[in-house]
């Protein structure tokens, strides 16, 4: 008989980056509903992390959901994709959701390049992995107000050994389970960045 596989966190997920789909036939346009979903099941990454310090960045990621949702709510035909989204809140000469997006992919690529990094180097503690992330995505973009809120959660992370443990029971099981939603976390982060630099999704 079989060993049934147990959860992980990322199996209990809401959703997963790797079930939100990308049309390719259409310049790789992605859903706004799912994405956000899927943004919002990744904060409760922070909680796993176990810091109050971790607070203000699970704050401001779940704020810009905010601000992306309310457009999509007030006007819901234009905004069925993220790009339609901004291309069309654009056009009525605001930027709201669109600035919101701007800083929740800077922080979703704060958080892949983090764990990336963490995953790619087995030696080095989670503090240095989220630091040197911040470094890259974040810190160039915060005010000298803001810099020492996020640089005391990038010290405040836990022992590297706990924080894989709480991903799951079976170590193998929570590894495969972080690469597939990494890697579709990543794969979505691209594809916003590259749209988010063009002319066009500029205000």
């Amino acid at each position: 008989m079989a060993a049934t596989k147990g959860p992980t966190f990322f199996s209990n997920l809401k959703k997963s980056f790797a079930d939100v789909p990308v049309d390719s036939s259409k310049d790789n346009s992605i859903p706004t509903t799912e994405f956000l979903e899927a943004s919002e099941s990744l904060c409760s990454l922070f909680d796993v992390l176990g810091s109050v310090a971790f607070t203000p960045v699970k704050n401001d990621m779940m704020g810009n959901v905010k601000k992306i949702r309310d457009r999509q709510l007030a006007a819901p035909l234009e905004s069925e994709t993220l790009q339609s989204l901004v291309l069309n809140e654009l056009k009525t000469k605001k930027h709201t959701a669109t600035e919101g997006l701007l800083w929740l992919v800077r922080g979703l690529d704060f958080t892949a390049q983090a764990l990336r990094h963490n995953t790619s180097n087995p030696s080095d503690e989670l503090s240095a992995s989220f630091r040197s992330a911040y470094g890259n995505t974040l810190k160039p973009h915060h005010s000298f107000l803001v810099k020492p809120i996020f640089s005391a959660a990038m010290s405040a992370t836990p022992y590297r050994k706990d924080f894989y443990a709480k991903l799951a029971d079976d170590p193998v099981e929570g590894q495969q389970g972080l690469e597939i939603w990494l890697a579709a976390l990543e794969e979505r982060v691209l594809i916003l960045k590259q749209f988010m630099a063009r002319k066009e999704a500029k205000w």
